[in-house]
């Protein structure tokens, strides 16, 4: 029996009044920390082509000839570590966040519901726009947990709609934020949290800021992320009357043989250790923690996105 090629469409009612929802979309995480999840969340991460630009062909017989065969174990230990009695810290922290967020939309009396959604993994994106449409949302703001943009994260967000989009008769009306790095509330919340972090612990000589990496060729392809980074760097800097030599940025989390942004985070740690003192809790661009202070803020500059 062949497949409709689009879903079907939820009741229709007529008069109904338009509805706005903000769908805040993290990266992912495997729904439990063992093998079997991580070789469903990798099996789904890797074999994005935003994520590795390499050719289809060769790529998969390394991905499901090597890597699936051998990470999935190695990383489920590493989860498992870190794993919380609520489940992964990302997706706790991510729901936090959106519920954060919903509240001060409450709380201000604008009628804005906020979902979250991984891109891999669960809560999927397709499952929430499911969901949304069929609760009457016709506004969507798909706004990525990625404050600068980069065409492995960011656009993977919106790669996702779009396909999503492509087997959906009646869409809802879209707008989507490719990125805040430079945003004055953004800035303004990691600064309130490093001014925070020295007020308890004190202020180090250098504060190292410490920017998930991607491989160096996105930079010369015309990937702005190494920009943003130094710009997010650089306002924050200034917010805080940091002088250049008073920070430093780095880049963590590489992934195989290729040449990733530089400087990277552990070596240049390790080299230094010896030579000054750090901030070690790193300024980390996604997860904003202090977020009863900041969603109200936050709220505000998401709804004026919409226009």
């Amino acid at each position: 029996m062949l497949q409709p090629p689009f879903a079907q469409e939820p009741p229709f009612s007529h008069g109904q009044a338009p509805r706005t929802a903000v769908l805040f979309c993290n990266l992912g995480t495997p729904d439990a920390p063992t093998a079997s999840a991580l070789r469903r969340y990798l099996g789904e991460f890797l074999s994005d082509h935003r994520v590795v630009e390499i050719p289809r062909l060769v790529w998969m017989l390394i991905l499901h000839g090597v890597i699936l065969r051998i990470r999935p174990a190695k990383s489920a230990l590493k989860y498992a570590s870190i794993w919380t009695a609520e489940g992964s810290p990302l997706k706790v922290w991510t729901e936090r966040q959106a519920q954060a967020l919903d509240a001060a939309f409450a709380k201000r009396n604008e009628q804005v519901r906020v979902r979250y959604a991984m891109r891999y993994g669960n809560p999927s994106m397709a499952s929430q726009l499911d969901a949304l449409k069929t609760e009457g949302f016709t506004r969507v703001l798909v706004m990525p947990a990625y404050p600068q943009y980069s065409g492995t994260t960011t656009a993977s967000v919106f790669d996702a709609v779009y396909t999503w989009g492509q087997r959906t008769r009646l869409l809802p009306e879209f707008r989507f934020i490719n990125h805040y790095h430079d945003h004055p509330a953004y800035i303004s919340s990691l600064a309130a949290q490093v001014r925070a972090h020295w007020a308890e612990h004190g202020q180090s000589e250098r504060l190292v800021m410490s920017f998930h990496g991607v491989p160096e060729r996105t930079l010369h392809l015309g990937d702005p992320y190494h920009c943003e980074c130094y710009k997010t760097a650089r306002l924050l800097g200034d917010s805080l009357g940091l002088s250049k030599s008073d920070y430093m940025v780095t880049f963590q989390s590489r992934f195989g043989k290729a040449k990733w942004l530089e400087p990277y985070t552990e070596p240049t740690l390790i080299a230094r250790r010896e030579k000054s003192r750090f901030d070690l809790p790193r300024i980390h661009q996604r997860l904003l923690r202090n977020l009863r202070r900041n969603c109200a803020r936050s709220a505000r500059s998401v709804y004026a996105c919409w226009g």
